[in-house]
């Protein structure tokens, strides 16, 4: 009963008295949600991830474009390459217009220049 006496009135008892037989719920105790690393939801930027796609393309076009001045067979066929990797990025307009690009430099150069 002296314990009863010295409590601090409104203080939760943890079952400190033999007399007190609160069940387990009726404690104070704080509740908070894991965060994991799984949890943590990594916001990429849109404009980034569509530069870095696009990228492939203007590389492949600029590939393409270079080899109707210089060895058009070695960078025609990079060019359609990178043409081939934008389109599998996504960036099929590029990609195409890469494509098309190579194969027009390596066909002007195989057999349009010989009889030139």
């Amino acid at each position: 009963m002296a314990d009863e006496k010295n409590r601090i009135e409104g203080a939760p008892n943890h079952g400190e008295g033999i007399y007190n037989r609160e069940p387990d719920s009726s404690r104070n105790e704080e509740y908070a949600a894991e965060f994991t690393a799984n949890d943590y939801d990594v916001r990429k930027s849109v404009e980034t991830e569509d530069e870095a796609i696009t990228m492939y393309g203007w590389i492949g076009i600029a590939l393409s474009v270079i080899s109707f001045f210089i060895w058009p067979i070695v960078l025609g066929a990079a060019g359609i390459i990178m043409g081939f990797v934008s389109r599998s990025k996504g960036a099929d307009t590029l990609g195409n217009i890469a494509i098309a690009a190579g194969a027009i430099s390596i066909l002007i150069s195989l057999f349009i220049l010989p009889f030139v």
